[in-house]
């Protein structure tokens, strides 16, 4: 018999289970019922609440207003995120850190990349009235936002709307600092997103005077100056602080647009510019009138740079990139260098004026407004490049950068494949028919039928019917793998269109391709840098003008390429290239759509690609290859074949006219007749420059002046012309 007490405690645990659940029930039971009653609350509420006429329009406008901020609020966090990923590293964009000397190939200096910077000067060093002037202009209201100036950037729109390029933007100083510390200079709208998050950071971890000093030291200033005490140094040959008030106001004025109102590049432009600064620092309330007409009577003069403005700026571009690749790799500790290049100025005035000059005679009537040229020898050094018609407005490199369809020009490809991997020659006959590839079926310019022809007569007038029958002869893989091997280093699709020239390509690489034909069968990547060394002397890079060099194409196959280039030139789509008494070849280039026009070639001397169309892409007033392309390249290499010997291309039957320099009735040289430099054998040149070079230690040696051992090496042609 079980415990009483036993029992008893059971009945208790079961009724406070009991009184437990019941509770639970309760509670359960109120809690809906609670929520049904203030939902009908709710209901008879708003059953009561009606908006109506002009009322209830602005009530559903706050409603939908509301509703799309938050949306947006979302969506511009979601973009803003990987900008704070930035800032978590704590690292700041790397400016540039080293500075580089570039000399032509002669040994002559033509010019200077990288960072001129100086930070030393404290905020409260720098002039009154420039730190005024800087505000004045760039952001009014620095030291009352947040870091995004809302009723600049609303007034900036505004602006804008109306067509006014006024002086002040949207973009608050900080805003713009953000943008150096942080981002990329592309203009999207992600990136002012991000930058507007970043400008309120900055505000957040720093002082306004920090900011102010931050971005006068990191801001870009034009001709590789960073930060206002280097800009001072090179435009006004003083220190920031003894800078005047016309200084400063053109220093002021160079925040936005460094490139438009660079002194050195447009000294009136950059005037106007300081003008309008002025004008600021009075409307800003912080000088009057009379304070700054003494600035306004007396313009600040920049020292001349004229040499520099005239140098072959898109060729400095370019192998200052590859000059910081080069010293990257040698693990070098210095930041101050100069480079020995190929460039030859002679070749480069005489590039820079046949692309002005025909632009600037027959662009607008076929609606072209740009142009590209790269020459080179035919060993690859590259002796001028022209990367657009004016440096002064765009920087963009059209020579190296830009990927354009090469249209038929790339049809040099095709051929060399077709007579690589079969029995082909230029004498092979090849039917123009109707052929189609699917539903793609091509035609020749202007529909043109040429009916049974050989290779030569089908690459000499481009038939396109004939390079697609090739193409599909070879396969069209082989071409695009051949197309590479010679020197085309931009990926492209391998379409059923490829024959025809849908790839996109740069000049250079054009360049590169055609030269391997001009030396014969070997690749001849282009380049143009012939020696890096420190201000020290040591040398941390030396071109192996003599290294060995891959075979690509086999000399039967080069010599098939000769004869038809040579024949596109005396009858076929280049005649415009012909040049007397010059044996020239080439390939004309043209897209479907007039978008693109190119001629490339070469003679026994130099070979150039030339390419023209529009930076947008629009369409063209009918240019073709054997147009504007193939008259630039014309002008060029008649100039350049001036008063040098004219060299014979191999595989051709075709003599050169002789060398001979054009003579008064006293047997001196007409003075009218371009001089051309001395030009010697490599091995030559090396022997002189290893003889500058010690000349250049020994000087160093003895604490002689550097420009002595510059000067002497101004006579020393470094490559083969």
């Amino acid at each position: 018999m079980q415990d009483p007490f036993y029992h008893k405690e059971k009945r208790r645990k079961t009724q406070r289970m009991l009184d437990a659940d019941a509770w639970l029930d309760s509670a359960i039971y109120e809690f809906f019922h609670s929520l049904g009653r203030g939902y009908r609350h709710v209901e008879d509420f708003f059953a009561n609440f009606r908006v109506r006429g002009l009322r209830r329009f602005f009530v559903e406008i706050l409603s939908d207003g509301a509703t799309f901020l938050a949306i947006g609020a979302v969506l511009m966090l979601s973009l803003a995120l990987p900008a704070f990923d930035a800032v978590q590293s704590g690292q700041f964009n790397k400016p540039e850190d080293i500075s580089v000397t570039f000399l032509d190939r002669y040994g002559n200096q033509i010019g200077q990349r990288g960072i001129r910077s100086d930070d030393s000067y404290p905020l409260s060093k720098l002039p009154d009235y420039f730190v005024k002037a800087a505000i004045a202009t760039e952001d009014r209201r620095f030291y009352d936002h947040f870091g995004v100036d809302v009723f600049g950037t609303l007034r900036a729109l505004v602006n804008n709307a109306q067509g006014d390029n006024g002086t002040q933007g949207g973009s608050s100083i900080t805003q713009q600092l953000a943008k150096n510390l942080f981002l990329s200079p592309e203009r999207t709208v992600e990136r002012k997103i991000k930058e507007a998050f970043l400008a309120v950071w900055l505000e957040w971890h720093y002082s306004k005077d920090e900011i102010l000093k931050l971005y006068f030291d990191r801001a870009y200033m034009g001709a590789g100056n960073f930060g206002v005490a280097a800009a001072a140094e090179y435009y006004f040959g003083k220190k920031v602080t003894d800078i005047n008030l016309a200084e400063a106001a053109m220093l002021a004025g160079l925040f936005k647009a460094p490139t438009n109102f660079s002194p050195t590049v447009d000294l009136a432009a950059a005037r106007g510019r300081a003008n309008q600064v002025l004008s600021n620092l009075v409307d800003a309330g912080f000088m009057t009138e009379g304070q700054v007409a003494a600035a306004r009577r007396n313009p600040a003069t920049p020292i001349d740079h004229t040499d520099e403005v005239n140098s072959p700026n898109y060729f400095l571009d370019w192998a200052f990139d590859q000059t910081k690749q080069l010293i990257a790799d040698s693990k070098s500790t210095s930041n101050s260098f100069v480079v020995r290049t190929t460039i030859d100025p002679v070749l480069q005035s005489y590039a820079e004026d046949a692309v002005t000059s025909v632009m600037r005679d027959q662009g607008a009537a076929y609606n072209a407004t740009q142009a590209a040229l790269v020459a080179a020898e035919p060993d690859g050094e590259v002796r001028a490049m022209v990367g657009g018609v004016d440096y002064g407005k765009s920087q963009f490199n059209r020579a190296v950068a830009a990927l354009r369809q090469p249209g038929s020009s790339f049809k040099l490809f095709v051929y060399a494949t077709a007579f690589e991997t079969t029995d082909m020659t230029p004498k092979s006959p090849i039917a123009d028919h109707n052929i189609c590839i699917g539903d793609w079926c091509p035609t020749n310019y202007e529909g043109e039928r040429f009916g049974a022809l050989t290779l030569t007569t089908a690459f000499e007038h481009s038939v396109n019917t004939s390079a697609v029958a090739l193409s599909i002869k070879t396969g069209r893989q082989p071409i695009a793998d051949l197309a590479h091997r010679m020197g085309i280093t931009s990926d492209f699709p391998v379409t059923r269109s490829l024959a025809l020239g849908v790839a996109e390509v740069s000049v250079i690489d054009m360049t590169s391709a055609y030269s391997v034909v001009a030396s014969g069968g070997y690749k001849t990547p282009a380049y143009g840098i012939l020696k890096i060394t420190t201000t020290r002397g040591d040398t941390l890079f030396e071109k192996d003008v003599n290294a060995p060099r891959e075979r690509i194409l086999t000399e039967k196959t080069v010599g098939y390429m000769d004869t038809l280039m040579r024949a596109v030139v005396t009858g076929g789509t280049g005649t415009r290239a012909a040049i007397d008494g010059v044996p020239a070849v080439g390939k004309t280039g043209t897209t479907s759509d007039y978008r693109d026009a190119w001629f490339c070639g070469f003679t026994g001397n130099y070979v150039a690609a030339v390419w023209y169309g529009n930076d947008d892409y629009h369409q063209s007033n009918r240019l073709t290859g054997g147009l504007l392309p193939a008259m630039t390249w014309q002008k060029f290499m008649a100039y350049a074949h001036t008063n040098i010997e004219v060299k014979p291309i191999q595989y051709l039957d075709f003599k050169p006219r002789p060398f001979v320099v054009a003579q008064n009735e006293d047997g001196t040289p007409l003075t009218s007749e371009p001089q051309r430099p001395p030009t010697l054998k490599p091995e030559a040149a090396s022997k002189l420059l290893d003889i500058a070079d010690q000349l250049d230690a020994a000087l160093h040696a003895t604490g002689a002046d550097d420009n002595v051992a510059t000067l002497a090496v101004t006579a020393a042609p470094a490559g083969n012309s």
